[in-house]
């Protein structure tokens, strides 16, 4: 297995961070411990053109210089809570404010700042484990994660799993931004999207969600029949102005649980198309609005703001103070289960 797995960076306390590369048919993707990272995943274009498709850094400073969680396992609440405060079983509990006015991600060093054990590794797989001690970050209860990376010829599957002895918050996903035209090819306006998706969860200017879900008929947030991410992308719509542009969820057509159809993106210059399957309730679009702030990724690439797209797995933000969403709480002897897989083909 020692092709799999190189050093990557050693910390300055001492922990070392690896890359395990995944190889199934066509496909080759890297992931480091630290974070869970989904550092690089090389595609075949229709030229046959290895494309690497994910925004990254070569050294960890880079992922430590930015704010945008690049490819980054998140929890143990992704997403936003309305001002760090939620109730359980009657108490209290308030969260770090890591994005002013609200907490994002898990806080300050949420999941995607962690060194995750690797407790398998194979050729095509990585199985990661994770423990996340009582009032870590302010979240109660000792909770244990695994979280499976598995690469076959069609592509990557990602399998959640967790627990915990106390009543607490559980909602994980992985925080990869893609650009089907390469990573360093610039804004990703021209790639099309489509979102299975019949309603969207609009929010106020700091991306809480007022709680009551809207249609997307007649709105920029129309994605069912497809259009490129830049048709609308600047319209006068209030929702995208608040944002810069789209960070919003959307509410995946059919039944939480069953693994079903959420996205599908397409690049037309190099014919890769990516669909997006999963459990959960809900995906996060997020257009890259604010990837200007990031170091110089990948062998020097500037990125910059709309460089990239996210297309998160997810339950809805601010879930545990919105008693109409599916709900966010994880008690003890329940096990949290879900799957993501991203599928590519030549079109």
């Amino acid at each position: 297995m020692a092709e799999n797995k190189k050093l990557f960076e050693i910390l300055k306390d001492g922990s070392e961070v690896y890359q395990y590369t995944l190889r199934a048919g066509n496909l080759e993707c890297e992931i480091l411990n630290y974070g869970g990272i989904l550092r690089a995943f090389k595609v075949p274009d229709k030229d046959n053109n290895k494309i690497d498709i994910l925004l990254g850094f070569d050294n960890i400073a880079g992922y430590k210089g930015q704010g945008g969680y690049l490819g980054a396992l998140i929890g143990r609440n992704a997403n936003r809570i309305k001002e760090g405060k939620f109730t359980l079983l009657g108490k209290e509990y308030s969260l770090a404010i890591n994005r002013a006015p609200n907490h994002l991600h898990g806080g300050d060093i949420g999941f995607d700042q962690k060194i995750w054990e690797v407790k398998e590794s194979g050729e095509n797989f990585l199985k990661l484990h994770l423990e996340s001690s009582d009032m870590d970050e302010g979240y109660p209860g000792n909770m244990k994660l695994e979280v499976v990376y598995t690469l076959d010829e069609k592509g990557l599957e990602i399998d959640y799993t967790a627990t915990c002895d106390k009543t607490t918050l559980c909602n994980l996903t992985n925080h990869a931004y893609f650009n089907l035209n390469g990573h360093n090819s610039g804004t990703i306006h021209d790639q099309k999207l489509w979102l299975f998706a019949d309603f969207y969860t609009p929010t106020d200017e700091t991306s809480i969600p007022y709680g009551e879900n809207e249609k997307v008929e007649n709105t920029p947030m129309d994605f069912r029949e497809g259009m490129k991410i830049g048709d609308h992308i600047d319209d006068d719509f209030q929702q995208l102005n608040f944002a810069k542009g789209y960070d919003h969820n959307f509410v995946i057509n059919g039944e939480m649980g069953v693994f079903r159809p959420a996205a599908v993106a397409y690049s037309e210059k190099t014919g890769i198309k990516m669909t997006v399957e999963t459990t959960q309730p809900g995906i996060q679009f997020y257009s890259g609005n604010y990837l200007d702030d990031c170091p110089l990724g990948k062998d020097g690439a500037p990125y910059d703001a709309r460089w990239g797209f996210c297309l998160e797995t997810q339950h809805f933000p601010d879930a545990i103070n919105n008693e109409n969403f599916p709900s966010t709480i994880l008690n003890p002897g329940e096990i949290y289960r879900h799957t993501t897989k991203y599928s590519f083909e030549i079109e």
